[in-house]
């Protein structure tokens, strides 16, 4: 159980410190401080029982996100328990995500958490502390995107790059949960690898030319949204893949330079829809997850099983940095 606090009395919070900024990933020495943190009227103290670390967060560690502020205590993703707030939420166990934590603000990585109460988001019961942890980013991301883009209706086509990604399969959940048929592309041999509420037909990019694919899967119409997780490799297949009035979504990019045929553009009456959860404030970030709340209590959603061997200490930040920088697709947790 928790140990409730009396009103406002600040606790002593173990805390995962970055002192400067890292040359690379390899040269990332997190260590971690004792903080004292004490609320505001408006936040919730939460004692963290997880926090998953994101790709976001090691390239705010590099020196990729100059809006990154050190010393921090890094982390966007978390869940545990309220332990001091307003009346009412004591004792509640909730889940949030963030674009400012962790990044222009200490975050997750830590014992304890300041938050404002309208970021957090009730955690399903039939979730672990871990699971929850690890929804954050990658549903946010793809949430956010297809709500911008439209989200797609029943019948709709739904073509994911990169769909084995966290985000890919993020919006495979999403996408199929709204009734939408989905195809997604990987770059070699393999199959899907995330839940889904309907067959996901995959296309290998890599003996495959997908728009001319994805045209064949379609009766020649295209898909209604792409939801381009990798960015510039694929643009020019995402973009010949879309629909009369279709929409891509790009959260990423490799090379910042892509040709753009207009023409193609304005007479296909496309849309081009760009996402970067950074943007989003805590508050912000949780309403976004409140969008998705129904769609895990009714298991047309699920967290990102998390294995074992990812969940790491407090003391053993290093690690855990060094598994996401290394490319890792499992999903990353610190346990407190």
């Amino acid at each position: 159980m928790p140990s409730v606090l009396p009103h406002h009395q600040p606790v002593e919070a173990r805390c995962v410190r970055l002192l400067t900024k890292a040359e690379n990933a390899a040269a990332i020495l997190p260590v971690v401080e004792r903080h004292a943190l004490s609320r505001g009227d408006s936040d919730l103290l939460i004692e963290v029982k997880a926090a998953a670390v994101n790709p976001s967060d090691v390239k705010a560690a590099t020196g990729l996100m100059p809006y990154a502020v050190f010393p921090r205590t890094p982390g966007r993703d978390y869940a545990g328990v309220v332990i001091d707030g307003p009346a009412g939420w004591i004792g509640r166990e909730v889940f949030g995500s963030s674009g400012d934590l962790g990044i222009r603000r200490d975050g997750t990585h830590a014992t304890h958490l300041l938050v404002e109460a309208d970021a957090v988001v009730e955690k399903p019961g039939s979730i672990s502390w871990e699971e929850a942890a690890g929804i954050g980013v990658p549903f946010v991301t793809a949430m956010e995107g297809l709500r911008r883009a439209g989200l797609p209706q029943n019948g709709d086509t739904v073509l994911v790059m990169g769909v084995n990604g966290k985000v890919g399969q993020a919006a495979v959940q999403i996408a199929s949960w709204h009734g939408a048929r989905v195809i997604g592309v990987v770059r070699k041999s393999e199959p899907y690898e995330g839940h889904s509420n309907s067959p996901v037909e995959v296309i290998d990019a890599s003996v495959t030319d997908v728009a001319t694919r994805v045209r064949e899967l379609t009766g020649g119409k295209g898909a209604d949204i792409v939801f381009n997780t990798v960015g510039d490799p694929y643009f020019q297949a995402a973009h010949k893949s879309l629909a009369l009035r279709g929409r891509q979504i790009l959260i990423a990019a490799v090379d910042r330079i892509v040709q753009f045929n207009i023409l193609e553009f304005y007479r296909g009456q496309h849309t081009y829809v760009g996402i970067d959860t950074l943007g989003l404030s805590s508050v912000a970030t949780g309403a976004v997850l409140r969008e998705l709340t129904p769609g895990f209590a009714s298991r047309h959603l699920k967290p990102f099983p998390i294995k074992p061997s990812a969940i790491y200490p407090l003391a053993q930040a290093t690690a855990a940095f060094v598994a996401v920088a290394g490319s890792s697709r499992d999903r990353v947790i610190l346990r407190p």
